[in-house]
């Protein structure tokens, strides 16, 4: 298969209408052809490209940047002569300065599926500011590699934030180029936008079931991201952000596991499987012991829990991992009911509003969690309504 930016470098009657125009990158790591080689000097290799400007989105054009709210500086790249302006320093949202740099914008993101990932919200203000100034922009597209599924609460009206673009439930299953559309005629956007499609891309076949598997390399694209088996839970995982639990930074495998030191994993397991064992058919939960390195609970023995998805009872239909880890919250409250799970500090940018909820798009998760009265068919009859009217609307933007 081939994805856009492969797509564009190999057929030159596809850059042929960027003829004589400035163009401008918005990539990170993961911005790479088949075979390796970034984008940037992709681009700059086929000499009919006049490239002008870069951008860089969270974690940086170089992906080097750790954490939430740690940001990059813009700088001079050396080797290509050109400015590389950071969405996700002293601004989120492209400026009239850098907006004057280009003509075209190329936006060549590896996402992961998930409303919460900020390159969907990085699309969705480059296409607002690239409406306001007159200016294209082009999405190069790339798998959305978890694939079709749905699943989650759809953000409520007033819920908006750098990880909640609009109202997307957690696992949206559209790749960025879909998206992209989505955006320009939901904001009903007046911008020269297009899509280069990818070429051969099966979102259904395995055993990658989004991701090819065994045909692409895999580039971290933001640096917790080391592989497709977080990409998989990361729907669910990205919660635990929200929490006092560790998400697994700090660890060879973070956003695949979760824990702290002062819970028993094993029993969180159990009730998890007691109260709703549906809700776990897909995967397999692992209790385990880890120690981060950095981040929460740095340095301290921690038991927790680890999703696998890489193994032969993986099943792509069945896996809900926004719901595993929901189950997990509920568990450990059923466990102990006055456990401090919720973390309060600046989640993205959100000051007053607690992080779990930011994440999740509105209170209605956590409110499900605390209230010991509410079951796990009463989320299911919230999460399933938003589900079904998502996977209805977004069908007029597949092409795939």
């Amino acid at each position: 298969m081939k994805f856009g930016i492969d797509r564009l470098i190999a057929e030159p009657g596809l850059r042929a209408p960027l003829a004589g125009r400035r163009i401008a990158l918005l990539a990170h790591p993961a911005s790479v052809t088949a075979d390796l080689i970034h984008a940037l000097d992709a681009l700059a290799a086929c000499g009919d490209i006049k490239l002008t400007a870069a951008f860089g989105p969270q974690h940086g054009l170089r992906g080097d940047k750790q954490d939430n709210m740690i940001e990059s500086p813009d700088f001079f790249d050396p080797v290509h002569r050109i400015p590389v302006f950071s969405l996700y320093g002293e601004v989120r949202r492209p400026t009239a300065a850098m907006l004057d740099a280009f003509d075209v914008v190329l936006v060549d993101l590896q996402d992961l599926g998930c409303r919460i990932y900020t390159f969907v919200t990085t699309l969705r203000y480059m296409l607002e500011a690239a409406a306001h100034r007159g200016k294209d922009v082009w999405v190069l597209d790339r798998p959305n590699p978890v694939g079709r599924p749905v699943e989650g609460l759809r953000l409520r009206a007033g819920w908006e934030s750098f990880v909640g673009a609009g109202p997307l439930p957690m696992r949206h299953g559209l790749t960025l180029g879909e998206l992209g559309a989505w955006f320009v005629k939901t904001l009903k956007l007046d911008v020269a936008y297009r899509v280069i499609a990818m070429e051969g891309w099966q979102p259904d076949a395995a055993p990658g079931f989004g991701w090819p598997l065994g045909a692409r390399a895999w580039v971290n694209p933001s640096p917790n991201a080391p592989n497709l088996w977080m990409a998989r839970a990361y729907a669910g995982t990205v919660l635990v952000e929200g929490t006092t639990l560790s998400e697994g930074r700090g660890t060879t495998r973070p956003l695949e596991l979760f824990g702290a030191p002062d819970i028993d994993a094993g029993a969180v397991i159990k009730e998890m499987q007691a109260l709703a064992p549906h809700w776990l058919a897909g995967c397999t939960l692992r209790a385990c012991w880890f120690e981060p390195t950095f981040h929460k609970h740095a340095g301290k023995l921690c038991s927790g829990v680890q999703i696998h998805t890489e193994g032969p009872l993986y099943d792509h239909g069945a896996f809900k991992p926004w719901r595993v880890v929901a189950l997990a919250f509920k568990a450990i409250r059923c466990l102990h009911p006055d456990y401090p799970l919720w973390r309060d500090f600046a989640y993205e940018y959100e000051h007053g509003k607690l992080a779990i909820d930011v994440i999740n798009g509105s209170p209605l998760l956590r409110e499900w969690v605390d209230d010991a009265r509410a079951t796990p068919g009463d989320l299911e009859a919230l999460a399933r309504a938003d589900e079904r009217a998502w996977a209805s609307e977004r069908e007029d933007y597949l092409r795939y």
